[in-house]
C-alpha cells in the first residue's frame, strides 16, 4: 500500500510524498531508526553516534537523504544529543510543528521531504542564533567533506 501522508501544521497542510509502505520504511531503516524516524523515538542520550562527532562535512536525512545541517553548525550543548543552531535549505529542508507529548509543549522538528522525525528545536542555544536544534544520531547519516584515501 502507498499513500501520501498529510499532516496539518500550524494551520497549514503538509503532503509529504511517501512512495514506501510501513513495512518497507521498517526494512529499510531497521528497527532502531524505524523507530525514531518513523514513529517520533527517541534514542538515549549520550548514546549516539554524532553526539560528540565534528568532522566536517554535512548531516542528512537518514530516510530519505535531504539535506539538514553542515558541521559548520553543529556545537557541544551538553545534552546529550548532537546539536545544531541552524538549519541548510532557509528553512525549507526541515519543518516545525507543536508537539505536545509527554506533557510538555515543544517545538518538533521533521524531513520536509519525507516527514521523518528528527527531534525537537529549542530557543536555548548559546551562540548567536540562539537556536539549539536536538537532533536524534539515527536520524542522520554524515557525509564527509574529506576525500577517502583509496
Amino acid at each position: 500500500m502507498y499513500f501520501n501522508l498529510s499532516i496539518r501544521i500550524n494551520g497549514y497542510s503538509q503532503t509529504y510524498m511517501i512512495q514506501k509502505t510501513e513495512k518497507e520504511w521498517l526494512q529499510e531503516l531497521g528497527p532502531e531508526r524505524y523507530h525514531v524516524l518513523r514513529q517520533k523515538g527517541t534514542e538515549p542520550p549520550y548514546s549516539g553516534t554524532y553526539n560528540l562527532h565534528f568532522q566536517s562535512g554535512k548531516y542528512i536525512c537518514a530516510a530519505c537523504k535531504n539535506p539538514l545541517f553542515d558541521h559548520t553548525q553543529k556545537f557541544e550543548s551538553h545534552c546529550g544529543w548532537p546539536s545544531f543552531d541552524s538549519e541548510l535549505g532557509n528553512g525549507t529542508n526541515i519543518l516545525k510543528t507543536t508537539d505536545r507529548s509527554h506533557g510538555m509543549i515543544r517545538t518538533e522538528i521533521c524531513c520536509s521531504k519525507c516527514g521523518g522525525h528528527l527531534g525537537h528545536v529549542f530557543d536555548d542555544g548559546p551562540t548567536e542564533t540562539g537556536i539549539r536544534y536536538c537532533v536524534n544520531s539515527l536520524s542522520l547519516e554524515f557525509i564527509s567533506n574529506t576525500p577517502q584515501s583509496k
